[in-house]
Protein backbone atom coordinates (compact mmCIF):
# COMPACT_ATOMS: atom_id res chain seq x y z
CA UNK A 1 0.00 0.00 0.00
CA UNK A 2 1.54 3.72 -0.82
CA UNK A 3 2.07 5.35 2.28
CA UNK A 4 -0.28 8.26 1.12
CA UNK A 5 -3.12 5.65 0.80
CA UNK A 6 -2.32 4.12 4.27
CA UNK A 7 -1.96 7.31 5.62
CA UNK A 8 -5.65 8.44 4.94
CA UNK A 9 -7.05 4.98 5.85
CA UNK A 10 -4.78 4.60 9.19
CA UNK A 11 -4.92 6.84 12.07
CA UNK A 12 -1.21 6.18 12.95
CA UNK A 13 0.66 8.04 10.76
CA UNK A 14 4.86 8.25 9.32
CA UNK A 15 7.32 9.77 11.84
CA UNK A 16 7.91 13.47 9.50
CA UNK A 17 11.26 13.88 11.36
CA UNK A 18 12.86 10.68 9.88
CA UNK A 19 10.32 10.65 6.21
CA UNK A 20 8.77 13.99 5.88
CA UNK A 21 5.71 13.17 5.87
CA UNK A 22 2.81 12.60 9.09
CA UNK A 23 0.47 14.47 11.36
CA UNK A 24 1.09 15.72 14.72
CA UNK A 25 -1.39 15.30 17.39
CA UNK A 26 -2.86 18.02 19.93
CA UNK A 27 1.06 17.42 21.57
CA UNK A 28 3.09 17.81 18.76
CA UNK A 29 3.83 14.34 18.98
CA UNK A 30 3.11 11.31 16.66
CA UNK A 31 0.37 8.87 17.84
CA UNK A 32 2.26 5.94 16.82
CA UNK A 33 5.59 5.63 14.81
CA UNK A 34 6.45 3.59 11.61
CA UNK A 35 9.40 2.06 9.93
CA UNK A 36 10.26 1.45 6.59
CA UNK A 37 10.67 -1.84 5.58
CA UNK A 38 13.97 -2.81 3.84
CA UNK A 39 12.71 -5.79 2.61
CA UNK A 40 9.61 -3.98 0.72
CA UNK A 41 9.75 -3.86 -3.21
CA UNK A 42 9.17 -0.77 -3.13
CA UNK A 43 11.53 1.18 -0.35
CA UNK A 44 11.01 4.64 -1.21
CA UNK A 45 7.23 4.28 -0.94
CA UNK A 46 6.44 1.48 1.92
CA UNK A 47 5.90 1.88 5.06
CA UNK A 48 5.24 -1.14 7.97
CA UNK A 49 3.73 -0.30 10.92
CA UNK A 50 5.59 -1.72 14.16
CA UNK A 51 4.73 -5.38 15.03
CA UNK A 52 3.06 -5.07 18.23
CA UNK A 53 0.40 -2.99 16.15
CA UNK A 54 0.14 -5.31 13.34
CA UNK A 55 -3.14 -7.02 14.84
CA UNK A 56 -4.84 -3.11 14.44
CA UNK A 57 -6.96 -3.62 10.84
CA UNK A 58 -7.92 -7.13 11.91
CA UNK A 59 -9.02 -6.38 15.24
CA UNK A 60 -6.70 -8.66 16.91
CA UNK A 61 -5.34 -7.88 20.61
CA UNK A 62 -2.88 -5.38 20.90
CA UNK A 63 0.12 -6.78 21.63
CA UNK A 64 1.47 -4.52 23.60
CA UNK A 65 -1.24 -5.29 26.25
CA UNK A 66 -0.14 -6.85 29.36
CA UNK A 67 -0.15 -11.02 28.60
CA UNK A 68 -1.37 -13.22 30.76
CA UNK A 69 0.22 -16.57 31.44
CA UNK A 70 -1.17 -20.09 32.46
CA UNK A 71 0.13 -21.83 35.62
CA UNK A 72 3.51 -24.21 34.38
CA UNK A 73 1.70 -27.72 35.36
CA UNK A 74 4.27 -29.12 37.59
CA UNK A 75 4.85 -32.91 36.15
CA UNK A 76 7.99 -34.77 35.34
CA UNK A 77 8.15 -33.97 31.56
CA UNK A 78 11.11 -36.51 30.90
CA UNK A 79 12.61 -37.69 29.12
CA UNK A 80 11.73 -36.01 26.25
CA UNK A 81 13.24 -32.27 24.92
CA UNK A 82 11.92 -29.47 27.28
CA UNK A 83 12.00 -25.75 27.78
CA UNK A 84 10.40 -24.13 30.77
CA UNK A 85 10.41 -20.65 32.34
CA UNK A 86 12.59 -22.23 35.46
CA UNK A 87 12.18 -19.46 37.85
CA UNK A 88 8.57 -18.81 37.39
CA UNK A 89 8.32 -23.14 37.89
CA UNK A 90 10.33 -23.21 41.01
CA UNK A 91 8.46 -19.75 42.73
CA UNK A 92 5.15 -21.67 41.64
CA UNK A 93 5.90 -25.14 43.51
CA UNK A 94 4.78 -25.83 46.88
CA UNK A 95 5.70 -29.35 47.27
CA UNK A 96 9.06 -30.24 49.24
CA UNK A 97 10.13 -32.10 46.00
CA UNK A 98 8.76 -32.54 43.01
CA UNK A 99 10.50 -33.72 39.89
CA UNK A 100 10.55 -31.82 36.24
CA UNK A 101 11.89 -33.38 34.59
CA UNK A 102 14.15 -37.12 34.92
CA UNK A 103 16.54 -38.46 32.05
CA UNK A 104 18.85 -40.85 31.99
CA UNK A 105 21.76 -39.05 33.02
CA UNK A 106 20.66 -35.97 34.76
CA UNK A 107 17.18 -34.65 37.06
CA UNK A 108 15.68 -31.41 38.03
CA UNK A 109 13.63 -31.06 40.92
CA UNK A 110 11.74 -28.21 42.26
CA UNK A 111 12.13 -27.61 46.30
CA UNK A 112 9.96 -25.35 48.90
CA UNK A 113 11.66 -25.20 52.00
CA UNK A 114 9.48 -23.73 55.09
CA UNK A 115 9.98 -21.01 57.12
CA UNK A 116 12.29 -22.32 59.91
CA UNK A 117 13.05 -25.90 58.27
CA UNK A 118 15.79 -27.37 56.65
CA UNK A 119 16.28 -29.71 53.40
CA UNK A 120 17.91 -32.45 55.92
CA UNK A 121 21.03 -33.25 56.72
CA UNK A 122 21.97 -35.80 54.03
CA UNK A 123 25.01 -37.42 51.23
CA UNK A 124 24.51 -38.82 47.94
CA UNK A 125 27.70 -40.47 47.49
CA UNK A 126 27.54 -41.22 43.98
CA UNK A 127 26.04 -38.10 42.54
CA UNK A 128 26.95 -34.33 42.25
CA UNK A 129 24.13 -31.89 42.73
CA UNK A 130 23.41 -28.31 41.66
CA UNK A 131 21.25 -25.92 43.00
CA UNK A 132 20.01 -22.00 42.77
CA UNK A 133 17.45 -19.83 45.06
CA UNK A 134 14.69 -17.89 43.33
CA UNK A 135 13.11 -17.14 46.13
CA UNK A 136 14.00 -16.87 50.39
CA UNK A 137 17.10 -16.76 52.30
CA UNK A 138 19.06 -19.53 54.29
CA UNK A 139 22.66 -20.76 55.36
CA UNK A 140 24.14 -23.95 53.29
CA UNK A 141 26.26 -26.15 55.13
CA UNK A 142 28.91 -28.82 53.92
CA UNK A 143 31.72 -31.20 54.85
CA UNK A 144 33.07 -34.50 54.96
CA UNK A 145 31.09 -36.18 57.51
CA UNK A 146 28.13 -34.74 60.07
CA UNK A 147 30.14 -33.63 62.94
CA UNK A 148 32.24 -31.19 60.76
CA UNK A 149 29.98 -28.92 58.35
CA UNK A 150 32.94 -27.01 58.23
CA UNK A 151 31.67 -25.20 54.90
CA UNK A 152 29.05 -22.26 55.66
CA UNK A 153 27.42 -20.00 53.47
CA UNK A 154 24.68 -17.12 53.83
CA UNK A 155 22.18 -17.93 50.49
CA UNK A 156 19.70 -15.91 49.19
CA UNK A 157 17.59 -15.03 45.60
CA UNK A 158 19.61 -15.64 42.76
CA UNK A 159 22.53 -17.65 44.34
CA UNK A 160 23.34 -21.19 43.17
CA UNK A 161 25.69 -23.53 45.13
CA UNK A 162 27.64 -27.03 44.04
CA UNK A 163 27.59 -30.15 46.26
CA UNK A 164 30.14 -32.53 45.67
CA UNK A 165 29.35 -35.98 45.68
CA UNK A 166 30.28 -37.84 48.99
CA UNK A 167 29.83 -34.26 51.08
CA UNK A 168 27.44 -33.90 53.90
CA UNK A 169 24.63 -30.74 53.70
CA UNK A 170 21.98 -29.25 54.73
CA UNK A 171 20.34 -26.04 53.84
CA UNK A 172 18.29 -23.81 56.70
CA UNK A 173 15.95 -21.43 55.95
CA UNK A 174 16.59 -18.09 58.09
CA UNK A 175 14.31 -16.00 56.15
CA UNK A 176 10.82 -15.10 56.97
CA UNK A 177 8.92 -16.84 53.49
CA UNK A 178 9.65 -20.18 52.17
CA UNK A 179 12.69 -20.93 50.31
CA UNK A 180 11.90 -21.53 46.27
CA UNK A 181 14.98 -23.71 44.70
CA UNK A 182 15.81 -25.40 42.07
CA UNK A 183 18.38 -28.79 42.17
CA UNK A 184 20.13 -30.48 39.36
CA UNK A 185 21.27 -34.15 40.11
CA UNK A 186 23.52 -35.60 37.82
CA UNK A 187 22.99 -39.04 38.24
CA UNK A 188 19.90 -39.28 38.79
CA UNK A 189 18.98 -39.30 42.23
CA UNK A 190 14.58 -40.15 43.07
CA UNK A 191 12.33 -42.23 40.62
CA UNK A 192 11.03 -40.59 37.70
CA UNK A 193 7.68 -38.49 38.95
CA UNK A 194 8.22 -38.26 42.40
CA UNK A 195 6.54 -35.73 44.43
CA UNK A 196 6.81 -35.11 47.79
CA UNK A 197 4.17 -33.13 49.38
CA UNK A 198 6.04 -32.63 52.74
CA UNK A 199 9.66 -33.48 54.04
CA UNK A 200 10.44 -37.28 54.67
CA UNK A 201 10.31 -38.48 58.04
CA UNK A 202 14.33 -40.06 57.79
CA UNK A 203 15.59 -35.90 57.16
CA UNK A 204 13.53 -34.90 59.97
Amino acid sequence: MNYHNYANYCPYCANPGMFGAGTYDMYGMHAQPYFQSPYSPDFSGQYTPYPYDMGYESGMMDMAQPQHTSPIVLKDYGPNPFVVNIEEATKQNNTYRTALWTGSHLQLTLMSIGVGDDIGLEVHPHLDQFIRIEDGEGIVKMGNSKQNLNFQRNVKQDYAFIIPAGTWHNLINTGNKPIKLYSIYAPVQHPHGTVQQTKPAEHH
